[in-house]
């Protein structure tokens, strides 16, 4: 063989295995790639509704270590989630949202707001991506898409324990909604009078604005009202100072008071008189997951969120587990029809329009000393609180 010869198929080698190598870096490259599911996690870290950001968030991540059995993995893939604040601000969100979809995220997850979570949704089913959405709790968010679930529950079931709580047979009854002007004071409103005035209550409403913060003349109107029950739907820092304005006027003492069992920081505001429905105290479901829960918070108890952002977690695992985490329709097939054991005890994702079915409690609260403890009193089984389908578009 000439030198030239000799020449050419040594260069021909070096060519081949020069290709050779550049393959499997890329091959190695998509690998890597393939072995990380990236998951985008949009939440209040600051703003009005920071502190159920905060439980949220903390839920997510032991809810990851449950699920996941410590490792933060799926099947061989590692999750990735990026942590992402929307300061309560919807625009924000949006933009956040928008970007994380722009980086090729397939999952997202949150956000407290209603007003928020209602923008996002449509969003989701625009971009062929997962969302599961929570805490918030409007109504408008199930059947808004098939690519939209929620981790938490929605007004209408905490309407649904409000009815037990004031008895099935009570008719005629006149009920007062003491509320936030936001899509969550007025998602209460419509679920109030769609179950309880369509069981022949008179339903009526106090809407305060967002903005308030002398809370005293409403308390008053509320008073004046003079309502059978005054049902009060609040969300935010703000909830001691409208607590402290209901009982400066009295109105704890003059009619029957109903709401929701807000986060352990208000505890000490509320007295004695109050019926709670309850979306989760940490001692009322009695199930192993709860049991992991609760042993697993260290420094306090498990708060009112942190169930949500707990389900959201066993969501995304179960979704990857089945759909790989970048297959959508596979990971929400996996998701509709779904049973599973979550803190607050058996739970169900409706297929029909992703409704999350879960149990609510009733609580009172104990008072010794300083000491506040949670007094489970009834427990309202997922099917006896399940709203009423709402169909995809």
């Amino acid at each position: 063989m000439s030198q030239r010869k000799v020449l050419a198929a040594a260069a021909a080698i070096l060519v081949f295995t020069g290709l050779a190598v550049t393959t499997a870096a890329v091959d190695s490259g998509k690998a890597a790639a393939t072995a990380t599911v990236r998951v985008g996690i949009i939440y209040s870290k600051t703003g009005l509704l920071a502190d159920f950001g905060a439980e949220y968030l903390q839920g997510f991540k032991l809810g990851l270590k449950y699920a996941t059995h410590g490792t933060g993995k799926v099947n061989g893939k590692t999750i990735s989630p990026t942590y992402v604040d929307d300061a309560g601000s919807a625009s924000q969100a949006v933009s956040a949202f928008k970007d994380l979809v722009g980086q090729g995220v397939k999952i997202l997850g949150g956000t407290v707001s209603s007003g928020i979570a209602l923008q996002l949704a449509p969003l989701a089913a625009q971009n062929r991506v997962l969302y599961i959405s929570g805490p918030a709790a409007s109504d408008a968010i199930t059947g808004n898409n098939r690519y939209t679930f929620r981790s938490g529950r929605q007004t209408l079931q905490d309407v649904l324990a409000i009815q037990g709580i004031l008895g099935k047979k009570a008719v005629g009854k006149k009920i007062v909604v003491f509320a936030q002007d936001t899509a969550f004071g007025q998602g209460n409103v419509a679920a109030v009078r769609t179950v309880l005035g369509g069981k022949g209550h008179n339903v009526s409403s106090i809407l305060v604005p967002l903005s308030a913060s002398d809370f005293t003349p409403f308390a008053r109107q509320a008073k004046d009202a003079k309502p059978d029950l005054l049902f009060v739907a609040w969300a935010g820092d703000t909830a001691t100072a409208m607590w402290r304005a209901m009982d400066q006027q009295d109105v704890l003492k003059s009619t029957k008071v109903a709401t929701g069992l807000a986060n352990q920081a208000t505890w000490p505001f509320y007295v004695g008189g109050i019926n709670f429905l309850s979306h989760y105290v940490y001692n009322a479901p009695k199930n192993a997951v709860n049991k992991w829960l609760v042993a697993h918070t260290k420094g306090h108890k498990p708060d009112l969120f942190v169930p949500d952002g707990f389900v959201a977690a066993q969501m995304i695992v179960r979704a990857i587990q089945k759909g790989g985490g970048d297959n959508v329709d596979k990971m929400i097939s996996s998701l509709e029809g779904w049973k599973f054991n979550a803190p607050k005890g058996n739970q169900q994702i409706r297929k029909a329009d992703h409704a999350m079915l879960q149990p609510m409690f009733q609580v009172t609260l104990k008072f010794k000393g300083s000491k506040i403890t949670p007094v489970p009193r009834k427990t309202f089984g997922e099917k006896s609180v399940a709203p009423p389908v709402t169909h995809f578009p």
